[in-house]
Formats: structure tokens, sequence, C-alpha cells
């Protein structure tokens, strides 16, 4: 086929794609030329919206009409394959998945595609490294593509704001394609330090970036004195804003705790989280698609791919940690109509949450070696579990450690767990600092981003090494046309007594973790009794009471302010226990003693219930939950006499395990039952 007849097929592809008014971009020919006519490999730069996915389902109609075999897409959210199956379907294309959600289809659709039926299979990429897939799967899938795609492609590079270690796999699998397999790399977000990492990565013959504005964004900041104006102004503007939208929040905490507000003060919204169970998931995606809702508040688990073209905005309760993912958020909004608001209101918890996040980056030297001397210890596999007590890290970290020495070939996984291969490795320090320090960089332009007096649009953009990058006219900077701040006293007092809304639960722990013998210690299985189900005053990542808390231990040791005795007398007389406790006791505390002191004796007081003591506890050592226990369990102890049911008393409950054994010991000296509770809980 000559490039003129190849272009006429692929413009019929996209009108039968996206309409008969459609026109191929240039950049989307040479993209589909490069794939097609070249078989070449080319990285894709551009806006949210400008038809990334069109160019691989075109390539996808034209190389099947030529014979080749289907197209593997590496996707990494349901929700944007979800949009994109749909989307396939429009091109005439016939698309399936493989991920978390859809085990029980696998083997129908593994025959699917083994009999030609499936023209595009999309898959997540924790599939890339599931031993069975791996093995049995990709083999096979590999040596037939048609194509490859790499959807959201700044998640493989560790430059960027989305790094997934997952991703990294792919550069094993470029290796394994046969030659003369396209390949296609696709994001909106990447600077040009991830342009030229992934690039290097796909060997891309081709990088076609575009200009990134988007001309119907009106960005503007606002920044309001607390997180009861900030609530009680969305109370009151969101019936002002166009249409439906997304209102992004940095925690699970805050994504619940606003959407049950706003539906207190009759809107029509939904939470979605990554806590949301798949049918929710979709439920919410659909009721946002048909404007059933006036807005999903969500976490940044509703980000790349999803694709409402009429999303009329987008605004931020808490500032991300980096303008490039801003940017990611906000480009769901305006898609298809010709303005849409995008408002951040800044809070002054958002560094406390960045700070948290950045704790959980690549861990230093010594105990990545841990793993791997564990590893290289044991002849069999081991399980992430089981490998858990020996290393000092904690589970998500610990995955996460494991899938990057995965990739760089030092251990691998089989099934039943790990094992080492054996193979040399290097901790490129260097390269691990240089990246906490474009962190640092991207939480300081964030900051920046607030403050300039200059187009927010051309500040965004320049981060991402637009050279495009130009005011945009648009913004408040631009226009001098600002959002009110002023919000109404009620408004705000509404605010207040829903964040000051005092109680949540703390689910207790049903199962000792695994390995505790090789610790030394005498647990495992099942908690023969486990405590009861808890309450704490609040959590720490609260837009509410976590404020407070916060601001609380940021001060030391001392007193509990009578406040905050308050709230914790509202959650005790509302929590409705089978039995009352007979009495109270305290857990010993390092940090804060005056302060656990303080308030089992005020508890105590105010509900007339005897002090009956306190649990001592070992040291608590922040790495996992094995060691955490190991550390607790040891030279932990009983003072005073206990019995009848207790009310056990702390200031803060993080993994649980203090309150785990502070209570098996309560229970093991002749309680009857324990109640944790705590001032503040982290989960």
């Amino acid at each position: 086929m000559d490039e003129q007849a190849l272009r006429a097929a692929a413009e019929e592809r996209l009108r039968a794609l996206a309409g008969d008014g459609a026109r191929l971009r240039e950049d989307q020919w040479t993209a589909i030329r490069t794939l097609v006519a070249d078989r070449g490999r080319a990285l894709v730069v551009q806006r949210t919206g400008w038809g990334k996915s069109a160019v691989y389902f075109v390539a996808t109609a034209l190389l099947r009409e030529l014979g080749q075999g289907p197209t593997v897409i590496v996707s990494p959210l349901l929700a944007l394959m979800r949009n994109q199956v749909a989307a396939a379907a429009r091109a005439g294309v016939h698309a399936a998945t493989i991920n978390s959600a859809n085990m029980d289809e696998w083997d129908a659709v593994r025959a699917q595609v083994s009999a030609g039926d499936v023209d595009v299979l999309l898959v997540s990429p924790e599939r890339l490294n599931n031993p069975d897939f791996r093995d049995t799967v990709l083999p096979s899938l590999t040596a037939s593509a048609g194509m490859l795609v790499v959807d959201e492609a700044h998640c493989i590079s560790d430059w960027g704001h989305d790094f997934r270690p997952d991703y990294r796999r792919l550069r094993t699998l470029l290796t394994e394609l046969p030659a003369g397999v396209p390949v296609l790399a696709t994001t909106a977000t990447a600077n040009d330090r991830v342009v030229r990492d992934v690039s290097a990565q796909l060997g891309s013959s081709a990088v076609l970036r575009g200009a990134l504005d988007r001309e119907s964004l009106h960005l503007a900041v606002l920044k309001l004195p607390t997180a009861q104006a900030r609530l009680a102004w969305l109370a009151e503007n969101l019936e002002t804003l166009t249409g439906s939208g997304i209102i992004y929040t940095l925690t699970v905490a805050a994504a619940d705790e606003l959407a049950a507000f706003l539906r207190d003060r009759g809107f029509a919204v939904a939470s979605y989280t990554g806590r949301t169970d798949t049918e929710e998931r979709v439920r919410a995606e659909e009721d946002l698609l048909a404007n059933r809702v006036k807005a999903l508040v969500a976490t940044s688990a509703l980000g790349m791919g999803f694709d409402k073209p009429d999303l009329g905005f987008v605004v931020h309760v808490g500032a991300p940690q980096s303008p490039i993912a801003y940017y990611q958020q906000i480009g769901r909004a305006g898609r298809g109509v010709e303005r849409a608001d995008v408002v951040l209101l800044p809070g002054v918890e958002d560094k406390d949450i960045w700070s948290y996040f950045a704790s959980l980056a690549f861990p230093p030297e010594p105990v990545v070696r841990q793993v791997l001397a564990a590893l290289a210890d044991e002849e069999k596999p081991l399980s992430t579990p089981a490998l858990e007590p020996r290393v000092e890290l904690s589970r998500n970290r610990l995955e996460m450690v494991l899938k990057v020495l995965d990739v760089d070939g030092a251990v691998r996984r089989v099934k039943g767990g790990w094992i080492s291969t054996g193979e040399p490795w290097a901790y490129d320090e260097s390269r691990y600092g240089r990246i906490s320090g474009a962190r640092a960089d991207e939480q300081q332009a964030m900051i920046d981003y607030q403050r300039t007096d200059g187009c927010r649009m051309e500040f965004l953009l320049r981060t991402l090494d637009d050279p495009h990058a130009a005011p945009c006219g648009r913004c408040d900077n631009c226009t001098g046309k600002r959002w009110s701040a002023e919000v109404s006293a009620d408004g705000v007092a509404a605010a207040r007594e829903r964040l000051r809304r005092p109680g949540v639960e703390i689910p207790p722990k049903k199962l000792w973790p695994t390995g505790m013998a090789a610790l030394g210690v005498p647990l495992s299985g099942k908690i023969k009794q486990p405590l009861e189900v808890g309450r704490a005053l609040g959590r720490l990542t609260d837009i509410g009471w976590g404020n407070r808390l916060r601001e609380l231990f940021a001060g030391g040791d001392g007193v509990v302010p009578d406040e905050v005795v308050d709230g914790c007398v509202k959650v005790l007389a509302a929590w409705g226990w089978s039995r009352r406790p007979v009495g109270v006791v305290t857990v010993s505390s390092e940090s804060r003693p005056r302060l656990v002191e303080d308030l089992g004796a005020r508890i105590s007081g105010i509900g007339r219930l005897p002090l009956l003591g306190e649990v001592v506890v070992g040291r608590a050592v922040r790495a996992n939950s094995a060691q955490r226990l190991a550390g607790l369990w040891n030279g932990a102890t009983v003072r005073g006499a206990v019995s009848g049911p207790v009310l056990l008393v702390d200031d803060q409950v993080d993994t649980g395990w203090t309150m785990t054994v502070a209570g098996t010991l309560l229970l093991e000296a002749g309680a009857d039952a324990v109640l944790p509770f705590a001032l503040a809980t982290t989960t």
C-alpha cells in the first residue's frame, strides 16, 4: 500500500472512531506512518484530548488488515482500560483486557487471542511480572504481537511523577520483541528529562511533541484560611461551576470526609479512591459520564486516561506535590467544551502529606542489601510475607524494592515467591539522590506556582519544557478576575461541625504476622481473642481533627487541651459498647508520656472509671509488622491489676501493633475484653 492509499485508509478509520468531520493531525499521521509503513518506534508527547489513543487504534486497524497480530497495550489504570475498550469498539476494533479485576475471564480472553478474535489486548503492568502470565502467556503473545503500545509512558521513568516499578519490566519485553514489531509510547506529562529517559529505553525512532496548552482551561488559585473555609467555599460555589467535574484531594480520608459533607449540603457527589471497590468505581465513572452526579471527590486513583470530553471543572482541595502531576490531573477537564474552570485550594497540611509520600522513596543501600542477603540464604523461594520479618521494610516498600531488583536482574519472581539470581547488583546512590532532589524541586515549584503573579498556564508548561509556553490570557493572573474568598458564617459553621464530628473506628488485628518464630516471638496464626473495634478522635490525615491533632503532636509533650478532651468525651458517649468498661489502662509512651497520662486521667475522672494502671511495651522498630511486633513484645508487661472490660488509652494508633500487644497482655492478665481508644489514627 503506497503512502497516499495508507493515509486515505487511516482517515477512513479515524472517521469511524471520531465522527465524519474528523481529520488526522499531521503528527498523528506521522506516528501512524512510522508504525505501519516503517514498522518503527515512536514516542508521542501531546496534551490530554489531543488524540493519542486514535493513533494506536487506527494503526491497529491498518496493521490487522495487513495480516499482523494483535496490538498489546500496557495500560496502568482500570478506568483507562474501560474507556479504551469502548473507544476501540467505535473504531471497529475488538479489545479485551487482562487485569486484576477480571481474573475469572483470563482463560476466555487467552482463547480469543489464540483464535485471532482479539485485535487489541490491554494488560496492566503488574501482569508483566506475574509468573504464570510471564512464563505461559507473554512468550506467545510477544511472538505474535503486531504492535506494542505503552500508554502513560512517563511511568517507565523514575524521573516521572508517577513512576511504577512494574513498568520497568517493559525494558525486558522490548528486547524480546521480534524484529520489525512497531512500538508506540504515549504520555501527556513528560518534561525533557523524562522524554530523554523514555526515548532511550524504548529506542524511539521518532519523538513527536506538541503544544500542551488547552484554550478551554481557566486556571486559578484561591487561598482560604482554614479547612472549614475551603469546604464552605466549595458548598457555596459548586453549583456555579459549569456541568459536572472532579474534586481532587490528597488523601483517602479527605475524599471521604469532603464527599460526606457535600452530600449533607444536598449535592449529588460520590467518593472515588484507591479503597473504592471495583463495582463502585465503575458505577461512579458511569454516573459522572452521564452527568448523574455533580462531581466525583477523588484521589489520584481517578487520573490518567479517564475520558469525559464535557468535564466542566477540576477543583483541588490540597495541592499535589508536583506541577507535572497537577497538570496531568487538570487535563481531565475542558476537552470538548469552550470553558472549564480549574481551581486550586491549597492547605497548610499539604507539606506534611508531601513529606509522608517522600518517606516511601527507594530505601538506602544497607536495607536493600538485607533483602538480597535474605534471599541468597535460602534455596527455595521466599514469599513476600515470609521475607518481611528478615528485613527492615514495610510490606509496600519491600514489594517495590523486589520489583526494582527483579528488573535489574538481581532477583526473580517465581511461583511461591522470590529467589536470588546470584547476579551482581550495584546501588546507584547518585541516581537516587538526584531523584530525591528532583522531587524536592518539584514541591518547591508547586509552592512557586501558588505564589506566582505571572501566567499560571505558562508556569505549568515551562515545568514540562513545552517550547510553546506563553501567557494564556485566561488565568486569574492574566485577567485579574479572581474567585471571591468570601464564605458565609453559616457555611463555615456547618463545615466546622462536620469536620469536628469526632470518632473513627480502629479495626482490630486478626492475624499475627508470619515468621515470628524466627524473631523469637511465640505468636502465629489467628489472634485467639482479638480486641474490640476501637475508636479514635480523628485521623491525622483528616482535614478536620487531623489538622488540630497534628498541631497538638507537633507541640511536644503536655496536657490535653479542653476542646480535644470534649471531642473525646463525645466519641466515648456515642460508642455504644455492649459492656461498659470497668476501668482505664494507659499505654506507656516514650515520646508523649505526659500527654497519655493526662488523657487517661481526664477520661478516668469524667467517666468515673478507676485508673487501673498501664501497659509498658518494648521499643517499636519502624520497619515492618513482624519486626515492629517483635520490638514491642520483648519486655512488655502490665503494671496493675485488671479484670472485666477495660478501656485502653493511647495517643496514636499507627500500624495497630502497639494496641494489639498491650491488649493481648491485658487479656492474659485477667481482662474480659479490651476497648482501644486513641486521640489519632493514621489509617
